[in-house]
């Protein structure tokens, strides 16, 4: 029996949010964004989390998710540092980051044996989105290439607060992902939506566009390309202080080799998150709400 496994990426340091915004309180009984995602991803028939952090924070972790867990669905750590890369490619001592989100999946290698879906710690999906992709994630087969993933209608993922990164994707009649563009700088200036080119350049996006959050579903097979990609990645860019090693990238690699496909399951749910620490009262209200609509019981671990 497949144990399908949700892995969280926790390991970014909230720079424009001022702090460790995976740790950062979203209600008034303690819980963090991350609850919400585990008990929506436990409630879809998920048995297994594996959560990519820091080494300085692991502890941090612990104490907060262990104990609440036990019992409901298996946990286990691994660490994205710096140094966890190929051997033969000198890391330059002015680098602080790691290399990404690409980097960050691909340390589970080892830890992750069956088909998985990878989120991010800091975005509030919903329960439809898990519950709309476990379905799907049994139907890939565990030894191929497909994958999935839950897109979400650009102007339900932006803030009110400053530029976001997404990943622009195009889709074909099949709902197949064609391509999957990394747009780092994305705004709403008055009522239209912009982002911003190579030249930096403002270009209007449509409402609609189909956008990634970092909601895929993976079969092993992708920690393979993954680490194929990443030596590549390495040869060619390691000695960039700012470089970045994108799941999107390797995705795309996938579709254009021809070795897999992804389906893209289309959400209209509101995404909430916090890029900036200005979002939060909206993250905040919006959870309030869904308690007092009784979509989470008010305690969610007791």
């Amino acid at each position: 029996m497949n144990t399908y496994t949700l892995v969280v990426l926790a390991a970014g340091m909230g720079s424009r949010y001022g702090g460790l915004k995976q740790m950062d309180t979203m209600s008034d009984e303690g819980d963090t964004i991350i609850d919400f995602s585990l008990y929506d991803a436990i409630e879809a028939g998920f048995k297994k989390v594996v959560f990519i952090v820091r080494e300085e924070f692991i502890d941090q972790f612990k104490d907060k998710f262990d104990a609440k867990l036990k019992g409901k669905i298996e946990v286990a750590y691994v660490c994205q540092e710096l140094d966890k890369v190929p051997s033969g490619y000198p890391i330059d001592p002015e680098r602080k980051k790691p290399w990404g989100t690409g980097h960050a999946l691909l340390v589970t290698k080892g830890v992750v044996k069956d088909n998985f879906v990878v989120i991010n710690g800091d975005d509030f999906y919903s329960r439809e989105a898990f519950q709309t992709i476990i379905g799907e994630l049994a139907k890939l087969d565990k030894d191929s290439h497909n994958m999935c993933m839950v897109g979400f209608n650009l102007d339900k993922t932006i803030s009110e607060n400053g530029y976001v990164s997404r990943g622009q994707c195009y889709v074909n009649k099949k709902q197949e992902l064609t391509d999957v563009v990394e747009r780092t700088h994305i705004e709403k200036i008055e009522d239209k939506i912009y982002r911003k080119d190579d030249e930096e350049n403002l270009v209007v996006m449509d409402n609609n566009t189909t956008v990634s959050m970092n909601f895929w579903g993976f079969t092993p097979k992708f920690l393979e390309a993954l680490e194929t990609d990443f030596v590549d990645f390495m040869k060619e860019r390691s000695a960039e202080l700012k470089s970045e090693f994108f799941i999107p990238t390797v995705v795309n690699n996938v579709i254009q080799s021809g070795k897999g496909v992804v389906t893209v399951l289309k959400s209209d749910a509101k995404w909430y998150g916090v890029t900036y620490a200005e979002d939060k009262p909206v993250v905040t209200k919006a959870i309030k709400e869904l308690k007092k609509q009784g979509v989470y019981p008010k305690h969610l671990w007791s």
